[in-house]
């Protein structure tokens, strides 16, 4: 019978490809960088494959190494979930999450479930604001922990997730070929906005705003109902949409991240748990949405509904 792998050994893994360095992830799982590079060639003899392989001065992951990373991260999350199910010290208290509603509506489910199964004795208590808002919540201290839209320019948040963003239209309804484009959009300070008029000005191209809201459910519901055109990311991607491409005449957007903000001074072990299950959420979340993967996402985060308070939703990108 084959040995197991090491769970030690996969976190050091995982921790080289989350930082980008042997040196980096030493410092992370506290261990010398020789003793990195001894666990990383053991897992390779372990697996029978090379992992990584040298790019300039640094290191990258082979096909066979993003084939064991997806694998490693599932392991080590079971682990821990397993370790927690049977912590007598489990953690408590309140946890005070802000997310934009799209955001929830996309991401939340998955992290909420995940995490109520670990950690059942931390009360969650979730606010549904645009990003711009939730920035100044954490500044006053009001809330824990936030998913925004990373904007460097506004607001530093760590980088969790990052994705194309794709013009979007109505698979059910023919896009007018008519100028100007009718968009649906957030309000005027949503990047998502300000990323999509800036493209269509650089290739010149004729716009109007006719739908503008802070709900991505109405927005995503103009879209679908044939009547504008809009910006999505690829993770937020709707049954019944299409994506518009050059060859439909619409430039090509910048990609979008996604980022965490965190307060300072939040217990360690309360910060340490619900963003490494964020992380490793966002890092599963497949690049559109099925009708049959979105009912499922929406029956779990109803299962785990019932424990949570939140306050009243506000929508907002």
């Amino acid at each position: 019978m084959s040995a197991p792998l090491d769970t030690d050994q996969l976190q050091t893994f995982v921790a080289i490809v989350d930082t980008g360095s042997f040196t980096k992830a030493a410092d992370r799982v506290f261990k010398t960088q020789s003793a990195v590079s001894m666990q990383m060639r053991r897992l390779e003899e372990r697996v029978g494959k090379q992992l990584f392989v040298k790019d300039g001065r640094g290191n990258r992951l082979t096909a066979e190494g993003e084939k064991l990373l997806n694998y490693a991260r599932r392991i080590i999350r079971l682990n821990n979930e397993a370790i927690a199910a049977f912590d007598d010290n489990r953690l408590e208290g309140t946890l005070r999450i802000g997310t934009p509603d799209d955001y929830a509506d996309r991401y939340m489910p998955e992290i909420i479930g995940r995490f109520a199964k670990t950690h059942p004795n931390v009360e969650l208590y979730i606010v549904c604001e645009p990003s711009v808002d939730l920035a100044e919540k954490m500044a006053r201290g009001e809330l824990d922990i936030a998913l925004v839209t990373h904007n460097p320019r506004a607001r530093q948040s760590d980088v969790v997730r990052t994705e194309p963003l794709c013009w979007v239209a109505s698979a059910n309804h023919p896009l007018r070929d008519d100028s100007p484009v009718p968009l649906a959009v957030g309000r005027r300070d949503c990047n998502w906005r300000q990323l999509a008029c800036s493209a269509l000005d650089a290739d010149g191209r004729d716009y109007q705003v006719l739908f503008t809201s802070w709900s991505s459910t109405v927005v995503a519901a103009a879209v679908l109902a044939g009547m504008a055109v809009s910006v999505l990311p690829e993770s937020a991607l709707r049954p019944g949409m299409k994506v518009l491409s050059q060859q439909d005449g619409f430039p090509p957007l910048p990609p979008v991240q996604i980022g965490l903000m965190k307060r300072p001074g939040l217990s360690t072990s309360l910060m340490t748990a619900i963003t490494d299950h964020i992380t490793a959420c966002l890092d599963n979340i497949s690049p559109a949405v099925a009708p049959d993967d979105l009912d499922n996402d929406m029956r779990a985060f109803g299962r785990n509904a019932t424990r949570l308070r939140s306050v009243p939703l506000m929508p907002g990108w």
